[in-house]
């Protein structure tokens, strides 16, 4: 089966700076992927570089069957950059969620605007993923008559209501206080197990053990280790790796 994420050779600059150094990952359809690593390893950076929030440098990415040389300009490129984007949904650490729009305005803007989805069909379509995050009742509300975690679950609904063919976490839980964590980690998982391939820039290292199928861990703009869950945290290969289970398990017994 082809893989429906594809990243050869790539590599970032910002200046001089090289932030990935020649990453190359597949994932399959229906895959959960976790990118954990420490603060600064490049783990955002190569997750916003998959649907071209920042150009990569070198390399391609491949995602659905539309593939994109990083690096290039003119029409073509901005059209199949257009294309990816279409076929991923984001979600960001700070929710995004237009203040001056109602919960459902916020979810069906997208859809409409980007997609040209008729309106109905964006207001169903809406409505059965606010139902999915558990939000439906609070469709008519404004964003700043939420808590942060119904804010990242309205942000998951409206990413799913773009029909993505791949769902994109930066680290979604990152902005939210301990006790809102958890309502949007069980969002989460459930969109998992309805079957929807995910990648996950995350610090929930109790959440990648749980849900991910690989779990890929970066450091210095490199890959270090891609590894079964299981495997990665009884027996990490990588140093590196090993002090970052150890700072977690530290943290889970205080």
């Amino acid at each position: 089966m082809e893989p429906i994420v594809k990243i050869s050779n790539l590599d970032k600059y910002f200046g001089r700076l090289h932030v990935l150094k020649n990453i190359s990952i597949e994932v399959a359809e229906r895959q959960v992927v976790c990118l954990i690593g420490r603060s600064g390893s490049g783990k955002s950076t190569l997750l916003r570089c998959i649907n071209f929030l920042e150009e990569p440098s070198h390399g391609t990415i491949e995602v659905d069957g539309v593939k994109v040389e990083g690096g290039e300009k003119g029409r073509q490129h901005r059209q199949l950059v257009h294309d990816v984007r279409l076929k991923t949904g984001m979600v960001f650490q700070e929710f995004n969620l237009f203040p001056h729009m109602t919960v459902l305005e916020n979810v069906i803007e997208g859809p409409v605007i980007v997609k040209g989805m008729d309106r109905k069909k964006a207001i169903e379509l809406a409505e059965k993923n606010l139902d999915s995050v558990g939000l439906l009742f609070k469709k008519d509300e404004y964003p700043m008559r939420l808590s942060g975690g119904q804010k990242q679950r309205v942000a998951i609904a409206r990413a799913l209501t773009m029909e993505p063919r791949v769902m994109l976490f930066d680290e979604p839980t990152s902005a939210l206080d301990p006790e809102l964590i958890g309502e949007v980690l069980s969002v989460m998982k459930k969109v998992a197990k309805e079957g929807m391939t995910m990648i996950v820039v995350t610090h929930e290292m109790g959440f990648a053990r749980e849900v991910a199928d690989r779990v890929l861990v970066m450091a210095d703009g490199e890959l270090i280790e891609d590894s079964k869950p299981e495997d990665l945290f009884k027996n990490p290969k990588d140093l590196r790796t090993k002090a970052l289970i150890d700072r977690y398990r530290t943290e889970e017994q205080q």
